[in-house]
């Protein structure tokens, strides 16, 4: 379902650029809040956090992270089948609102409750992420019809739209809580979801039309002959096969891509020299450097898909790039680690660092934005949240399995992890080259490149 009417904008539907600004003010609420969550439980009590230990703190980080990737099936599911996407945005929207501002809430107004007052800030955030996070990716790709080669290339500005976010998020939300207290983090992450709301709701009728309105199982039962739900076809089993296969490859390349807050940030810390003359730039600011880049590379690069049109490579061959790209990155930290010599006194060329994010940022949008792009295209109409849903969970395993990873560093040593990764992300984009002619044929033409099924041919002959 594809809305016409509102006209275009640098090539694209307007309605994209709503969305973009929908997300971005999400992305920035969740951002915020996330900056400061482990600082705000970890402070002294005295200047108004809550005076946890830091495992207490991260076990609950690490629960709360965990459900927000979760949710989303939940969410997708009942937007699928009940709300239709437009209204779970705005119910999961006005939820996480509701959440950051009884997070915001002053000790002194809501003490003896205060503790039980956080627990419900934090449900209400992750239910309203369930409803919101799949839906707002999905409505991006009803924008488009079946084989529009320009939905690559709107999924990579959207993405831009997510890193603006967060970007945002660090330096207000992290500057309003070192001037003003953690309470105006908080409140800064609320507003930030207010805007989004208000902007989705002034702006959705005009530029989105019909999108999102109906529930997408109730569309697509109108669509069959017979009115009702019907069982899946061997093609749509196909290509959710597609998908879960994907899924594999993406859990590979974000254990690897999520180093960043762990032992690269680590290493920027203790073993990078970043002075510039007499100026020492913080490690913290390394962090930005990923963010920087998407904003910086994600225009061109959707400038070239749409560019290349039939010639634009397949979803496989964007992922095996992806996957290479980060190998490169990891060579990056590799050279830094041989520049050491062994020596862990030695402090290396902040330049390593800046080559392996710039080429990990490369690979993410090699990856990131074409798999939320991908699912659009291959899930069947009434599982189309619900496997954005399920595309999020892949994130989940994969930070799951980056923590594993990290924790392995003091016994295997930096050298061991970085050429590991590298070499695991090599081995999987060549495996993933291998397998794509298959993986296409799968695709039943989502893509606009058919790669004939060899029975089906056969019978073709037969039959002349």
């Amino acid at each position: 379902m594809s809305n016409r009417s509102s006209g275009t904008l640098l090539g694209h539907p307007k309605g994209l650029f709503l969305l973009f600004s929908t997300e971005l003010w999400e992305r920035f609420s969740y951002y915020a809040m996330r900056a400061i969550l482990v600082l705000y439980l970890t402070d002294k009590t005295m200047d108004g956090g809550l005076g946890w230990s830091t495992q207490s703190a991260l076990e609950l980080y690490g629960i709360y992270t965990g459900l927000v990737y979760i949710t989303p099936l939940i969410g997708g599911w009942i937007a699928d089948n009940f709300l239709g996407q437009r209204r779970s945005i705005i119910i999961g929207g006005i939820l996480m609102a509701l959440g950051q501002f009884t997070l915001a809430l002053p000790h002194s107004m809501i003490d003896p409750y205060s503790i039980n007052a956080f627990y419900l800030g934090l449900a209400l955030l992750i239910i309203g992420n369930g409803l919101f996070k799949p839906n707002i990716s999905t409505m991006v790709g009803d924008l488009y019809t079946d084989g529009d080669n320009r939905r690559d290339g709107a999924f990579t500005i959207f993405y831009m739209g997510i890193n603006l976010g967060s970007l945002l998020a660090g330096l207000i939300a992290g500057s309003a809580s070192a001037i003003y207290g953690w309470k105006a983090g908080f409140l800064t992450a609320g507003i930030g979801m207010i805007i989004s709301l208000i902007t989705q709701l002034i702006f959705a009728e005009r530029l989105l039309g019909n999108i999102g309105k109906e529930p997408a199982a109730k569309r697509a039962a109108a669509m069959n002959k017979s009115g009702k739900q019907e069982p899946l076809t061997r093609q749509e089993r196909d290509r959710l096969k597609v998908i879960m296969i994907m899924g594999m490859f993406v859990v590979i390349f974000w254990a690897g891509f999520e180093q960043a807050g762990g032992l690269m940030n680590i290493f920027s810390q203790q073993y990078t020299d970043r002075m510039i003359g007499s100026f020492e730039v913080p490690a913290a600011w390394f962090q930005s450097l990923n963010p920087f880049f998407v904003i910086t590379l994600a225009p061109v690069i959707a400038a070239i898909w749409v560019k290349l049109g039939p010639k634009e490579p397949s979803s496989p061959a964007k992922f095996a790039m992806g996957l290479f790209f980060l190998a490169i990155g990891f060579v990056c930290m590799m050279g830094a680690v041989m520049q050491q010599g062994g020596d862990l006194t030695v402090k290396t060329s902040m330049f390593w660092l800046v080559g392996a994010y710039f080429f990990h940022t490369l690979g993410e949008l090699c990856l990131s934005p074409i798999g939320l792009s991908m699912v659009t295209k291959l899930a069947p109409l009434r599982l189309a949240s619900l496997m954005m849903g399920a595309w999020f969970g892949f994130n989940a395993i994969a930070n799951y399995v980056a923590g594993i990873i990290g924790a392995n560093v003091g016994e295997a040593g930096p050298m061991a992890i970085f050429s590991g990764i590298a070499i695991a992300a090599t081995v999987a984009g060549v495996l993933l080259l291998l397998c794509s002619n298959q993986l296409i044929r799968w695709m039943h033409g989502a893509e606009g490149q058919v790669i004939e099924d060899e029975e089906a041919v056969e019978s073709v002959v037969a039959k002349a």
